[in-house]
């Protein structure tokens, strides 16, 4: 199971805390109630199958059990169809799995897999180029495609009368690419892919950490060796001849998992699927790879600066190998280590403020696994990265005398369930598993298999694998640590990275396969001849014992509840001195109460599986419940202990603040977020608090007390500021009680907050902040612009905005992703709230494009202005939006999604009827005038984050006023006009 031990992006996003048990996040997705289901094959039902299509299986899953039902089938060319139908929305879920990723390609050819997802969307025989996402769109679908290590797909979510359409679409380009492949949109891709890889490894803090213990875990040619975004050197010695002959060996359909989930017509599909994918041919034999053992002779050290504020230890050992039989209780023994606050290194680590962060993670993959034991120190304990080395292996030392309890097999467990009942709510989950477990299993009927091996882990199996593959063994130890600080590494490098080897010439001639046809592909099929029904959820009022409103929706299809308990107080009720102040107390209700410690919290949560988020924004704070109906009331007593008695510690206190500051430090090194956060700032002024970010200043948080925290909570946190929304399969009957346990919460009034006068906008000015060695600049453009209005002059402009910047194949993405190869997205929105809102425009650019990409932003914006709309563009807006309904609603977070604006804007139960009418009816002249009103460039303002050293002239020539900035918005420099010839 595929386990990562922290995520770095979200590492210090401090404002929004989850407390959950054992969160098992995997390739594959596990889990069953108890009993485990029992699937049953059944015979099939008399249908006669077309093109030589051949059922394999047929399942179905008992009622009140808990599993996917499916029909299996194959085709002659060897392609394997799954199909999984369910019939509670209007909706399809097509996914194309193929059996490649990066663990299959050659040493010198990194990144072939993952470069050849972008030229899937580059267009194919019968597909012009860009119209890939331009046709879902329309459509009323979403789309995308990943690539990890062992496989790649693609997939689309779409209305159930366009079904036909998405199959058409997978199977042109998975038999007719090559000719559609240009050397245009070869290097076009090629930019692309080299600026992801700046944005998300060589620009973000720690993101070459994958990388560096890849290189030092595996031996020299090993796929697992570079990660799948490959080497930059690797992507500028391709070519297109090689990235061709990767697609043919690959990509055939053989090699290949087609799965349909969702609302559709059994025998319809397997027709369309003989037409449009019976006469690919055949591609070459594919067999699954080897898994070959990983030995380490020693401990290797490695190290690396980076930008970043904190330094990170990162242990890595070598085990098993995905679905081997010692993975399930190795995954015990990462829960045991370092998952959640009954782990071993929180205690020892992170409770006593040694580290702000410590965990564990069991990252398996098809041909190998790692069991991960990281740490960030505090600053203010004084302990470097040899101390909290020292610490991890003093902690599994720990575990040898403590040995494994009944409750960390139980939460484990338990995690498996809950996992997969919550897949289970929308049918992307349920085919995006059929399709794993059929690629890496061959069996899509896995999941009573996969909990068996985490159902039968005992603790001896849990001492076996630690002694087999953690104690005293050999581990990569990396140390990252802020530049010019390598004296703070655990311990000198023990090794050296190798010489990369060069690949031998391929000769070898392309032998191309070319399908024969009786019908006419170029033909885009049309939508079926019905329109998918979408009803918007039935919804239901009511109130606690002690007022609070309550709105909620029946969501019947799994037994799982969503519950939003929301606050409204958060960011804009911080004092300016005291910045931060809000989230900081709603941290501190992620710790301990005057009934529990907060282990004991986390190791109730964790034997139910259900999952808790804690978060303070800018109008709320709010605690969000996700768990199984049958556990609602014990999950709820949770949130009732943490909400009506907090302990507010002492200890606890200087912990979360501490840990705070060194958020806020870390931050500092994340240039889109400082971008944002001074855009901000530039248009609302430094008066309003929730111009700022929500994690506060080092100065505002130093100054905050456990005094300040006790009173903003008597103050802010009351019922009469509360509201809850709830999507739940129980009845208003079966919820209402279990909602009763808040009727003791008392408060007072709800406190509102003044909004101070905005400042006056330097409408064309250019505001610069340097970011020193920057591998990308960060540019926003915009202006205030209009609060949220959900049916009026707001949602109108957004609607003029679709075809601008919202959409893939706007205007702006197309230029700057498409056609430039600038970015690897970029966008433009209205956002807006009950007090304010902004036009947005913005990207991450390469560095040596910094100034043209501002040109073309520019550029389009006011094109669009001037000209308006065009015909096509109008009539693709009404379609994608108004089809887009049937995606709505599937959910229950879609649901809660739906219900929380109507409570917080006070609108009508339809008015979703309205937003329909007004799209249906919008007029180019009403959409130009818009443009016209919000889009005037002269209005706007200019924020770029990058490396003045490099950008510099190239952006003092666009002939714009610059104003210097520091990372905290505040001038550092008197406005520069330049002088041009």
């Amino acid at each position: 199971m595929r386990r990562f031990p922290f995520n770095l992006a979200l590492l210090f996003s401090a404002s929004t805390l989850i407390i959950s048990g054992c969160s098992l996040l995997s390739q594959q997705t596990s889990g069953a109630t108890e009993p485990v289901a029992v699937s049953q094959t059944i015979p099939a039902a008399p249908l006669e199958l077309p093109g030589g299509i051949k059922l394999i299986e047929q399942i179905e899953i008992a009622e009140g059990e808990i599993g996917i039902p499916y029909s299996k089938y194959e085709l002659p060319n060897g392609l394997t169809l799954v199909l999984h139908e369910d019939k509670s929305d209007p909706l399809v879920h097509v996914d194309v799995t193929y059996h490649v990723g990066s663990g299959r390609e050659e040493i010198g050819k990194s990144g072939f897999a993952h470069f050849f997802e972008h030229m899937m969307f580059q267009g194919s025989e019968n597909v012009a180029d860009e119209e890939h996402f331009k046709i879902i769109s329309e459509a009323g679908g979403t789309l995308n495609g990943t690539t990890n290590t062992d496989r790649t797909n693609y997939f689309e979510t779409l209305p159930s009368n366009q079904l036909e359409k998405a199959l058409w679409l997978e199977a042109d380009r998975m038999g007719f690419l090559l000719d559609a492949v240009t050397p245009e949109k070869f290097e076009n891709q090629r930019e692309t892919v080299k600026n992801e890889r700046g944005q998300n490894y060589d620009n973000r803090p720690y993101g070459l950490v994958w990388e560096r213990v890849g290189e030092a875990m595996y031996p020299k040619g090993h796929p697992y060796s570079w990660t799948t975004i490959g080497y930059i050197e690797d992507l500028n010695r391709a070519d297109l001849s090689d990235l061709k002959k990767f697609f043919l060996r690959w990509y055939g359909p053989n090699n290949a998992t087609l799965t349909v989930g969702g609302d559709f017509d059994k025998e319809q599909v397997l027709n369309w699927v003989a037409k449009y994918y019976g006469s690919i041919p055949r591609g070459p034999d594919v067999d699954d790879p080897e898994f070959i053992p990983v030995e380490l002779d020693a401990n290797r050290y490695i190290s690396m600066e980076d930008n970043v504020a904190l330094p990170l230890i990162f242990m890595a050992y070598p085990t098993v190998a995905a679905r081997h039989p010692d993975e399930a209780p190795l995954d015990v023994l990462m829960s045991i280590m370092g998952q959640g606050r009954t782990s071993l290194l929180y205690k020892n680590l992170v409770k006593d403020g040694l580290a702000v962060s410590a965990s564990a993670g069991h990252g398996c993959r098809e041909l190998h696994c790692m069991f991960t034991l990281t740490a960030l120190p505090n600053p203010a304990s004084g302990k470097n990265l040899a101390d909290l080395e020292q610490v991890i292996r003093d902690s599994l030392e720990e575990f040898e005398t403590r040995g494994v309890a009944n409750d960390d097999i139980e939460r484990v467990k338990a995690g498996i369930v809950s996992d997969m009942v919550f897949n289970l709510e929308s049918v992307s989950g349920k085919v995006s598993r059929l399709a794993f477990y059929e690629t890496f299993a061959g069996n899509p009927n896995y999941t009573s298999d996969d909990v068996a091996r985490y159902e039968n882990v005992t603790k001896e199996d849990v001492m076996r694998v630690y002694e087999q593959y953690i104690k005293d063994k050999p581990a990569v130890i990396m140390s990252v640590v802020p530049r010019g600080q390598l004296d703070q590494i655990a311990a000198e490098d023990t090794w050296q990275m190798y010489e990369r080897t060069l690949p031998e010439p391929d000769d070898s001639e392309l032998e191309v396969r070319y399908a024969k046809d009786d019908f006419d592909r170029s033909v885009q099929p049309p939508a079926a001849d019905f329109n998918p029904t979408v009803t918007p959820p039935e919804l239901w009022r009511a109130e606690t014992g002690n007022g609070i409103p309550v709105l909620a929706a029946a969501n019947e299809e799994t037994p799982t509840s969503v519950i939003s308990l929301r606050i409204e107080s958060g960011e804009r009720n911080d004092p300016l001195n005291k910045l931060g102040l809000a989230s900081l107390t709603v941290d501190m209700l992620n710790e301990a109460t005057m009934s529990s410690t907060n282990e004991e919290l986390s190791n109730r949560l964790g034997k139910l599986g259900s999952q808790i988020y804690v978060s303070a924004g800018e109008r709320f704070s709010s605690v969000t419940v996700h768990a199984l109906s049958d556990k609602l009331d014990e999950t709820l007593e949770i949130v009732r202990e943490r909400l009506l008695e907090p302990a507010f510690n002492e200890e606890d206190f200087a912990r979360v603040k501490s840990q705070r500051l060194q958020a806020i430090e870390q931050r500092k090194t994340q240039a889109n977020a400082i971008a944002s956060s001074v855009f901000s700032l530039k248009l609302y002024g430094r008066d309003n608090p929730w111009a700022y970010s929500g994690l506060g200043s080092k100065e505002t948080v130093e100054s905050i007390t456990l005094d300040d925290v006790k009173t903003f909570y008597k103050k802010h946190m009351t019922p009469k500021a509360a509201s809850i929304v709830a999507v739940s399969d129980l009845k208003q009957a079966e919820l209402m009680p279990l909602l009763s346990k808040f009727d003791a919460w008392e408060g007072g009034p709800m406190v509102k907050t003044e909004i101070a006068p905005f400042p006056e906008l330097e409408s064309g000015t250019l505001y610069l902040i340097d970011k020193e060695g920057a591998a990308q600049s960060e540019i926003r453009v915009g202006k205030r612009a209009l609060p949220y209005d959900a049916t009026g002059e707001f949602f109108r402009s957004n609607l003029m905005n679709f075809p601008l910047g919202r959409a893939f194949n706007s205007r702006i993405n197309l230029n700057l992703r498409e056609d430039k190869g600038y970015t690897y997205g970029a966008r433009s929105y209205f956002v807006g709230d009950d007090l304010a809102g902004a036009f947005r425009a913005q990207a991450g650019v390469r560095t040596d494009a910094t100034a043209d990409s501002i040109i073309q932003f520019v550029n389009e914006i006011k094109e669009y202005a001037e000209n308006g709309i065009t015909d096509q563009e109008l009539a693709f807006t009404r379609s994608a939006i108004g089809q887009s309904e049937a995606l709505d609603y599937e959910t229950p977070f879609d649901k809660i999604g739906f219900l929380s604006p109507i409570l917080t804007y006070d609108l009508p139960d339809n008015f979703v009827e309205e937003q329909k009418a007004i799209l249906a009816n919008i007029e180019k002249k009403e959409i130009n005038a818009l443009a016209t009103k919000w889009l005037n460039t002269n209005d706007m303002i200019i924020v770029v984050m990058g490396d003045k050293a490099v950008i510099q002239d190239s952006v003092a020539a666009l002939g714009y006023p610059i104003v210097e900035l520091d990372e905290d918005g505040l001038a550092v420099s008197e406005p520069q006009r330049p002088v041009l010839d």
